[in-house]
């Protein structure tokens, strides 16, 4: 089988524009892509090529970007090629990377289909008019109508939930609520993930405050004044605690701490009683794609049995209602914030841009 192409950001790129922070509902300053090239990038002749022309039989290219997780992206993409006989390249990221990448190749875009960490960011990709709906797509009905968009235009194949990740040997009584981080045994412990590189960061923080109105930013001042402090995106800010450098992300993803505690590692997570927030992973076609049917049928495969097993083993959860995780809690399992995902789109950027100011 072809080995598809992984291309890693090397350098992020500061002050990003802010136009696309406001468009997409995302704070992108200092988190630009100046990686190098790759295979992914369009064909000059590609644009003079009409859609029936790429539908065709010949056409077996696929352009994804993908906000990992690594293991689970290769085995998505290596089960559609096998399937499909479509060579995939892949350009993988934070949402933030993967926002700002797109920007800077608005003039040749070249993604055919993204897969984000974030519910609001694909709500701005469909409200600039960026996305092609795909409403027939197989097991669409199947999706938690909450994720998705009824018109098609993106497609939530997964969820993670924001936690509480804690080193079990530094530990030894977790906290059961948000406001628990602000207390004293925890000063100087605690690691935020950076809303401006993490989506699903910023879905927590923009839903925290939807729910509890301004007084919500008592609680990061809190976290600032206890010594909390941004440890870059979700992965930067667990690490530190893996090893014991930290004790607590406040925040947290929870399928890397499922993972990392699967291979051993001293590290768990709970949730707070308070409720928290579910952050849906949806998977965008891309109107600019030139490959279309090749798009489609990506999307249908992330929908199907197979790409759902893969989701739950990655412990994540699973998109369509009708399959369950059983290697982690499931939604019914998760006290929940009531979300107003607009407001959070709307407010996305405002939030991130305040929220830097007060821990940097």
């Amino acid at each position: 089988m072809w080995n598809p192409k992984f291309v890693h950001s090397s350098k992020l790129a500061k002050g990003a524009p802010l136009a696309l922070a406001l468009a997409f509902g995302m704070a992108l300053s200092g988190c630009g892509s100046t990686g190098g090239s790759s295979t992914a990038a369009a064909d000059p002749s590609a644009s003079d090529t009409s859609k029936t022309e790429q539908s065709q039989p010949a056409d077996n290219k696929l352009v994804v970007y993908t906000a990992g997780p690594e293991g689970l992206a290769n085995k998505l993409i290596e089960g559609y090629e096998a399937q499909s006989g479509v060579e995939v390249d892949v350009f993988q990221g934070t949402t933030g990377k993967i926002l700002a990448r797109m920007e800077a190749e608005k003039s040749n875009p070249a993604a055919d289909v993204v897969i984000l960490a974030s519910l609001p960011a694909a709500q701005g990709l469909k409200k600039d008019g960026l996305t092609l709906p795909y409403p027939e797509a197989k097991n669409a009905d199947k999706l938690n109508p909450d994720w998705s968009d009824a018109e098609g235009n993106y497609f939530s194949s997964s969820a993670s939930a924001l936690g509480i990740a804690y080193n079990t040997n530094l530990v030894s009584a977790p906290p059961t609520s948000w406001a628990d981080l602000s207390k004293p045994e925890y000063k100087d412990q605690v690691n935020i993930p950076d809303p401006s590189l993490s989506g699903s960061a910023l879905d927590f923080m923009t839903g925290y405050l939807n729910a509890n109105g301004e007084g919500g930013w008592d609680l990061f001042q809190s976290y600032k004044d206890n010594g909390a402090v941004l440890a870059g995106a979700n992965k930067e800010a667990l690490d530190p605690v893996i090893t014991g450098a930290k004790g607590i992300v406040a925040s947290a993803v929870d399928y890397m701490t499922y993972s990392a505690k699967a291979k051993g590692e001293p590290i768990d997570i709970v949730y707070p009683s308070e409720g928290t927030i579910i952050s849906p992973r949806p998977a965008a076609i891309l109107k600019s794609t030139q490959h279309e049917t090749n798009a489609k049928a990506f999307i249908d495969y992330l929908l199907s049995d197979e790409a759902q097993k893969m989701v739950t083993d990655a412990y994540l959860m699973p998109g369509r209602t009708d399959i369950k995780a059983d290697n982690r809690a499931n939604l019914d399992e998760i006290p929940q914030l009531k979300a107003d995902w607009t407001w959070m789109s709307d407010n996305g950027a405002e939030v991130t841009e305040r929220f830097l100011k007060l821990f940097k």
